[in-house]
C-alpha cells in the first residue's frame, strides 16, 4: 500500500550549490530510500514536477525537486553567471552533498546541467548512479530553441493577471489543455508590488553577461556535450516527446549511436514539456527504469 499522502506533503529544505549559493528544494520520502534529484528545465521551477515528484515519494524514493539557480526561490547569481558551467556546478554540488549518490532526472537545462555534470566527474559514479534525459541530447533542432527565446523573452514585463499568463503558455504548448485551475500556475510565476505577474527567475538568466535564452543549448556547446555523451559510463535513459520540435527523431538517433547502452522512450501526443503533457505515460517510462537500477 502506498504512503498516506499526509505523510508525503514535501519539506522546503535549502542545498549548497557552488560559488556560495543556496538552492530551494521540496524533499520527501524515506530517509532510508533511495535517492533521485529532479532538475527543471530554464525557465520553470520545481513545481514542474510536482506529478512525478509525488509518484516517486508514494514507490518509496528520497526525492529532491530543486530550483536551479535564478529560478524560483534558490538565490540569483549576483555575477549573473547562468552559464551551463555553472548549472553543471551546481548539480553536481547537490548530488555530492547527499548521503549517497542519485539518480539524477533533468529536463532540458536540468538535463544538460546533469551530463556535463556527471562526465566531468571521475568516477562518475560518485555523482551519480544513472541519468535520465528528458527531451535534450547533444544534438538539438534551431526551431526549437528559438521558439522557446521568443517565448521567454516575449513576456519579459509580465501579465496583467493569471489569465494572461495561461492563454500565453496555451498558445506556446497547444499539446497541453489550458488548465482551469491556475493555483499551479501561480507558483511559478511571482507577483510584483505593482500587481502584475512575472516569470519566477532572474531576468539575467537570458538577459546579462552570462545568460540568453540560448547559452545551454548553443551550438558552442555541441563538441562539449557531445564528448559528454560519448562518454557516459553510467546507466542512462533519453526520453523524448515524439511532437517535440527541440529534440528531433534524427538527434535522438545520435545520441544512441554514441551511446549505444543508453535506453530510449518515446512519449507519444507530448512535446517538449513531457513531463507535463503526458505525466502519467511520462512517470511510468521512469519509474520502470528507476526500478531496475534501484540500489540493492
Amino acid at each position: 500500500m502506498p504512503p498516506d499522502r499526509a505523510t508525503t506533503e514535501p519539506v522546503v529544505v535549502r542545498l549548497h550549490g557552488a560559488g556560495g549559493l543556496t538552492l530551494a528544494a521540496d524533499v520527501g520520502g524515506p530517509d532510508d530510500g533511495p535517492a533521485v534529484v529532479l532538475l527543471h528545465g530554464g525557465g520553470q521551477t520545481r513545481h514542474s514536477w510536482h506529478g512525478t515528484w509525488r509518484t516517486l515519494v508514494d514507490a518509496g524514493w528520497r526525492c529532491w525537486s530543486v530550483d536551479m539557480r535564478g529560478h524560483g526561490d534558490s538565490d540569483w547569481a549576483p555575477d549573473g553567471d547562468y552559464s551551463l558551467g555553472a548549472f553543471a556546478d551546481d548539480a553536481r554540488a547537490i548530488a555530492t552533498s547527499l548521503p549517497t549518490p542519485p539518480i539524477l532526472v533533468g529536463a532540458s537545462l536540468g538535463g544538460l546541467s546533469s551530463l556535463v555534470a556527471i562526465s566531468e566527474s571521475d568516477p562518475q559514479e560518485a555523482t551519480a548512479r544513472a541519468l535520465v534525459l528528458v527531451d535534450v541530447a547533444h544534438r538539438i533542432e534551431e526551431a526549437g530553441t528559438q521558439r522557446i527565446g521568443d517565448f521567454m523573452t516575449g513576456n519579459l514585463d509580465g501579465f496583467a493577471s493569471l489569465e494572461e499568463a495561461a492563454d500565453a503558455i496555451a498558445a506556446y504548448n497547444p499539446h497541453r489543455p489550458r488548465p482551469t485551475d491556475l493555483s499551479g500556475l501561480a507558483k511559478n510565476l511571482r507577483q510584483r508590488p505593482d500587481r502584475r505577474w512575472v516569470w519566477h527567475w532572474d531576468p539575467a538568466f537570458v538577459q546579462g553577461k552570462f545568460g540568453s535564452v540560448d547559452e545551454t543549448r548553443s551550438l558552442g556547446n555541441a563538441p562539449l556535450l557531445s564528448d559528454a555523451v560519448a562518454s557516459l559510463g553510467i546507466p542512462a535513459l533519453l526520453v523524448r516527446g515524439r511532437s517535440s520540435d527541440l529534440l528531433s527523431q534524427e538527434g535522438a538517433r545520435d545520441f544512441m549511436a554514441l551511446a549505444p547502452h543508453a535506453e530510449f522512450a518515446d512519449v507519444a501526443g507530448a512535446g517538449h514539456m513531457v513531463a507535463g503533457d503526458r505525466n502519467e505515460v511520462f512517470n511510468r517510462a521512469i519509474l520502470d527504469f528507476l526500478e531496475r537500477h534501484r540500489p540493492s
